[in-house]
């Protein structure tokens, strides 16, 4: 059992960090001191607070009292998806215990990342109040498009800090090959702007099964009906974003090593 966890303590940090260096939406993780486990594994629990407005101020009896509520409201992740592979003993012996070690962090940089971005972006593009456009954009109307949402945005009162342009290489290369003062004073607006591949920017993704014929590979697909994104604005503040990876479990068996890695979101 001590050969477990000492594989255990050697990589779940290194596979952390891969998940923090490719995720394309981790900038948008929530503070952690801003959450708590739930009661179950696939729950976390997270404040609420509310309080009373202005009232009128009175020169004799002073102010009047307001209320304060500050409560914890238990939500489920909804997002749950895990896979287990084994690396045979002798192969991983040989190569310095490489071939765990490169199977550990491929998977999470080429599968798991890209279907949590997938997802999110989805989800978020899903949300009751979202605005979403049909227009093609082009080199003629891209600075016009973002400067309609960047507006929308201020005419909402959002906040103009902490907000993040996440775009498709292809537009924010138009953008910055305009080289013009429009272009560059849109994308200086942002906090950071991020390019997103078209192959997880979706308004809508397929999680495949793992299991059915057809799906065995597992990963995601753009969903029927989906359409893809051209560029997303997400102000931090306004989503509750916290990633639990139950990482890794590494089990030393007969058959070699066992990767059993699962994420929730």
């Amino acid at each position: 059992m001590a050969n477990t966890i000492e594989y255990a303590k050697k990589y779940t940090k290194m596979l952390d960090e891969v998940y923090q260096t490719s995720a394309l939406t981790g900038v948008l993780e929530s503070d952690a001191s801003m959450s708590r486990n739930g009661a179950n594994a696939n729950e976390i629990v997270i404040p609420k607070i509310d309080m009373d407005g202005l009232a009128d101020y009175d020169r004799a009896s002073g102010y009047v009292n307001g209320d304060v509520s500050f409560t914890w409201e238990t939500k489920q992740f909804n997002y749950e998806r895990g896979r287990m592979f084994v690396v045979d003993n002798m192969d991983n012996e040989e190569t310095q215990s490489l071939a765990f070690g490169k199977l550990a962090g491929e998977f999470i940089r080429t599968k798991a990342v890209p279907e949590l971005d997938a997802f999110r972006f989805a989800y978020y593009a899903s949300i009751k109040g979202a605005k979403t456009s049909e227009e093609t954009l082009t080199a003629d109307n891209i600075v016009a498009a973002i400067r309609t949402a960047v507006t929308s945005m201020d005419e909402a009162q959002v906040p103009s800090s902490e907000r993040y342009l996440f775009i498709t290489p292809t537009l924010k290369g138009v953008l910055e090959d305009m080289d013009t003062y429009k272009s560059k004073a849109v994308l200086s607006a942002f906090s950071e702007v991020i390019a997103v591949p078209q192959s997880r920017f979706y308004t809508a993704i397929n999680l495949l099964d793992g299991t059915t014929e057809g799906e065995t590979a597992g990963g995601f697909k753009k969903a029927d009906g989906g359409a893809d994104i051209n560029f997303m604005i997400i102000h931090k503040p306004a989503v509750i974003q916290f990633t639990k990876h139950a990482l890794p479990k590494i089990i030393c068996g007969d058959r070699g090593l066992r990767l059993c890695s699962c994420f929730f979101i």
